[in-house]
């Protein structure tokens, strides 16, 4: 007798398969304020408005006088893969519009209420249509202004595990600038404003690009910026590169366009970043705003819901070009060497321009080749001390005696003698190595120490146990500081500025995203403020999920790699001595606060075996 086996594939609802989309599309309130930003591009305005009310959770309006739409399309707006920008396969080759798959109201629909009111150019009424998770609750004849209006109130309401994962106000309203910023940087030629919890955060006026960065990313910009002007049969660049005084130890402020679309590429960072070779520090990154136009049907956009990522028909060609222009940019303002050279396929055959594979490149990046940033191995000593590891002095007791003072067995007088009389530098046991090592003995053989990690691993316990007390000497510069920021970069610094005072910084906001520094840790080196409050604003940036503890521990460990630079104090015998033993005074002499290896020993058993073998 057989039996039969029920079918088991079903086609997904509607409210379903949106709300699926929505994952991929509508991640938090930036990737909605992005949608509809790029809408109201595409529609054509010259103004546009984006106001919010609790970084997106409670309200996402766009207001534009864009060509507004008829009440047909209206409706049809809200159903997925409905588009205006594709009507046939062959327009997925030539796109340039910044939307075009018909996903971001629907996905946006599907998990927030959602009114919107529009009239489009040449009619005298309106439409206004309420839509809640996809149901359509209301549609009617409305007065409205030319263009559109769409409200998104109580984003992820039906979603709460979702809303749940969204970050502080702080954070959301940090991505949301992101994104903002990115479409009024390609558009310099519309009007934008902003508006958060009914205060002006930004007023854009219709200009050129470079009144533009000014206005989005602060002054400190306007005499920092060389123009970049390419044009080829196969690509045009424009934009402009920042001189490599204005390079930063924070990432965020590197923006490209392929064809108006931002996009993120670490193989063209990576071409960029070569320009400048001997011009910026290998810790530091170089300003830019680039534009790169090209053939659409030789890129393809449609690789990711993001649109961020995007595929060249020719990697290798890309890499050339972008590397020659900028060098050719430096070149002719006189911040590089001249280089004769031009945009043209035969530059690929030039020695100063090296194409490395997109993987070789993209691994380097991944890898932090491209800058150094944080990155916690598992280490990390906890913000609370923990002094279990006191056994530690025992275990790797530093041996006092002198050369002639410890037993020599099988040794001749002469040896003896020699020894008794090698140079000074032997005489407390301790031997300096480049600068770099100490090498020293200790009751089971030797322990070579590595300086930088082992001064940062004393600072590092120094400065806990000034947190733990509340107190941290601070000292009062003489000149105070100015230190503007990027308003991304501003709200991550006001957000740090308790945490920074309590390791003695005296920093005050001074107006609008700049910052005034008066008072800085007694210990820290003259000139070094702006360095360390770029490389806090980068952690910051990579460290935003973290708890307040962990946030504040790898402040810590963030300020002893700043004071532990400078090595040149240990030539001198007695810091040698001193730092060692306040090493192994440590709580965890053995690794720094982040994981790195500070020691090794090599037993009297392994240095007998390595002279055997010879």
């Amino acid at each position: 007798m057989s039996v039969t086996v029920p079918d088991v594939i079903q086609l997904l609802s509607d409210h379903i398969a949106n709300q699926i989309a929505a994952g991929e599309v509508i991640q938090r309130p930036a990737s909605a304020v992005k949608e509809m930003l790029e809408n109201a591009v595409d529609a054509g305005a010259t103004d546009i408005q984006l106001i919010l009310k609790d970084a997106g959770k409670e309200l996402i309006q766009v207001v534009d006088n864009g060509v507004g739409m008829s009440a047909t399309d209206a409706r049809m707006s809200f159903e997925r893969h409905a588009t205006s920008k594709i009507k046939n396969i062959n327009d997925l080759f030539s796109i340039r519009t910044m939307g075009f798959r018909g996903e971001a109201l629907a996905s946006i629909a599907a998990v927030a209420q959602v009114e919107l009111k529009t009239m489009k150019e040449g009619t005298e009424v309106g439409s206004r249509i309420v839509i809640e998770g996809t149901e359509v609750k209301l549609q009617e004849p409305c007065g409205t202004p030319q263009g559109t209006s769409i409200s998104v109130k109580n984003l992820f309401y039906n979603v709460p595990a979702r809303r749940h994962f969204l970050k502080s106000n702080t954070t959301e309203f940090r991505h949301i600038v992101d994104e903002f910023t990115r479409v009024a940087l390609a558009h310099p030629d519309i009007a934008f404003r902003l508006f958060h919890n009914d205060k002006e955060q930004f007023h854009l006026t219709a200009g050129n690009l470079k009144t533009r960065i000014v206005d989005l990313l602060g002054n400190s910009y306007t005499k920092n910026l060389v123009p970049v002007e390419e044009q080829t049969e196969l690509i045009n660049i424009s934009g402009f590169i920042g001189k490599p005084e204005a390079a930063t130890r924070t990432r965020g402020n590197q923006f490209f366009f392929i064809n108006n679309r931002f996009i993120k590429s670490g193989y063209l960072h990576h071409a960029l970043v070569n320009a400048y070779e001997g011009l910026i520090d290998k810790e530091t990154f170089p300003f830019y705003v680039l534009f790169l136009e090209i053939d659409p049907a030789r890129v393809d956009v449609n690789v990711h819901p993001t649109k961020q990522e995007v595929k060249f028909e020719d990697d290798r060609m890309m890499y050339a070009y972008l590397n020659a222009a900028v060098k050719h940019a430096l070149a002719r303002y006189n911040i590089a060497p001249s280089i004769d050279f031009t945009l043209s396929p035969e530059i690929q055959q030039l020695s100063s321009v090296q194409l490395p594979t997109t993987e070789e490149t993209r691994s380097k990046a991944e890898k932090g080749y491209l800058g150094s940033s944080f990155a916690n191995k598992g280490q990390a000593h906890k913000i609370e001390r923990n002094d279990s590891m006191g056994k530690w002095k025992q275990l790797y007791e530093i041996a006092n005696t002198t050369p002639d003072e410890q037993p020599q067995p099988n040794k001749t007088q002469q040896e003896q003698t020699l020894l008794t009389n090698t140079p000074t530098e032997q005489t407390h046991n301790i031997l300096l190595v480049q600068g770099f090592y100490l090498v020293t003995t200790v009751k089971s053989g030797l322990m070579m120490v590595h300086i930088r990690r082992a001064q940062e691993r004393i600072w590092y316990e120094r400065m806990l146990e000034q947190w733990n007390d509340g107190e941290a000497p601070s000292q009062q510069v003489l000149f105070p500081v100015s230190y503007e920021l990027p308003p991304q970069d501003a709200m991550l610094l006001n957000e740090a500025l308790g945490d920074l005072a309590r390791i003695g910084f005296d920093i005050s906001p001074f107006g609008k995203n700049t910052f005034v520094v008066q008072g800085v840790p007694s210990s820290l080196p003259p000139g070094e403020e702006k360095n360390v409050l770029d490389e806090v604003i980068e952690q910051l940036k990579n460290e935003s999920n973290d708890t307040t503890n962990k946030r504040s521990e790898k402040l810590l460990v963030n300020m002893a790699k700043r004071l532990s630079r400078n090595t040149a104090a240990l030539s001198i015998k007695e810091n040698q001595q001193g730092m060692i033993d306040e090493l192994f005074a440590c709580s965890q002499p053995e690794y720094t606060a982040d994981g790195k290896k500070i020691f090794n020993l090599i037993r009297k058993e392994e240095l007998d075996k390595m002279m055997d073998r010879h």
